[in-house]
Parts: C-alpha cells; sequence; structure tokens
C-alpha cells in the first residue's frame, strides 16, 4: 500500500536494525485518515470471505480493526493483555510474548463473543516475530470458529512471523513489508524507495 509505505519514510524512525517507531500515525497518535485508507484497502483484499467478526489486540491494533469492521459492517473484538473486574467469565485465553516490551501477557476474549459459527479476520499494526497473531490464532481456534486470514499493517519481513503464519496455513495480508532496518535505513519488499 503506497499510500502507507510513504507515511512510514515521511514519519517512520528505525531505532535499530529490528525496531521501527511508527508513534506519529500507528501506536500512539493515530492519523485517521490513513487508518481510513487501511480500513478500505483490508476490506477489499478480503471482500467476498464471508467475514463475521474482526479480532485484535490491545492496543495498537483497535484503530485499523475498527475501521475495517466500519468497511465490512461486522463487529470488532479486542482481546485484552490485562484483567478487569467485568471480564471475569467464559474468557478464552493464550499468552503472547512481546519482544519490544520484554514481557509474556495473557491476552483474553470473552467467549460469548465467538462461536463455530464466526469466520473471523484477525488483524494488527506489527508482524514481526508472530507471537501476537499466533496467540490471536489460538483463541479463535479455541471457539471452534474459522478463520478467513490475517491482516498486518506493517510486516518485519526479515523476522520469521510471516513464515510461522505460513507454516500454519493462514493466509496473511500485510500493507507494507519491511525487507531491512540495517543502519538506520527503511527499506520495503518490492519498493523501490528507502530512506535514512
Amino acid at each position: 500500500m503506497e499510500l502507507l509505505q510513504k507515511k512510514i519514510i515521511k514519519e517512520g524512525i528505525a531505532l535499530s536494525d529490528t525496531v521501527l517507531k511508527v508513534d506519529n500515525f500507528l501506536n500512539h497518535q493515530i492519523d485517521p485518515q490513513l487508518m481510513n485508507e487501511i480500513g478500505k484497502e483490508f476490506a477489499a483484499r478480503f471482500k467476498g470471505e464471508g467475514i463475521t467478526k474482526i479480532v485484535t489486540l490491545e492496543s495498537s491494533g483497535i484503530a485499523p480493526a475498527v475501521m475495517t469492521g466500519l468497511v465490512l459492517d461486522v463487529p470488532v473484538i479486542f482481546a485484552r493483555k490485562k484483567k478487569s473486574l467485568t471480564l471475569t467469565e467464559g474468557l478464552i485465553t493464550s499468552q503472547v510474548y512481546s519482544y519490544t516490551k520484554q514481557e509474556t501477557n495473557d491476552i483474553s476474549i470473552a467467549s460469548k463473543f465467538l462461536n463455530d459459527q464466526d469466520h473471523v479476520l484477525i488483524i494488527d499494526d506489527f508482524l514481526a516475530n508472530g507471537q501476537a497473531a499466533l496467540a490471536l490464532v489460538d483463541i479463535v481456534e479455541k471457539t471452534n470458529a474459522s478463520i478467513a486470514g490475517i491482516g498486518i499493517v506493517i510486516e518485519k519481513a526479515f523476522q520469521d512471523g510471516g513464515k510461522f503464519l505460513s507454516e500454519k496455513g493462514c493466509r496473511v495480508e500485510s500493507l507494507a513489508r519491511i525487507q531491512s532496518l540495517a543502519n538506520q535505513t527503511i527499506e520495503f519488499v518490492n519498493w523501490e524507495t528507502s530512506v535514512k
């Protein structure tokens, strides 16, 4: 998605060979117009798949998931990372390790929101090692719902997440695929522009 790639070049910062900072528009401050276009793109890529629900992980996956849900006219469910006084019964849980935060979290969804009649689209902001997406797949599978695919805003294609998900049989649609962040330079897969 060229619009997203241009935004990453303009406002993204390669902090290291593995860390891309995009807090100007995705995971701290949100660019609503960009999220609207991202929602339209995911909806177009999964059109005709019979999606009944979208599942994401709090918090950075919520904006692109909601915009996609708006276009597809389906509910969006987000897995919670923290326990809540109101979220106590019928929980489906999985564990996810965050390499960025260096911690493991239990994530949960209330079982009343997913069942074996649902066909789910999973959306997340980043795909690196695949741990978050795999945890969401695990939760969806525990409900016996089917998975249409996984929509990723930014994939770090130089890490193994995409490979793990493909080996699991998941369809992965990434809107921007980063080939390298070496030397604080952002390079995309199949795109000629890179920036320091």
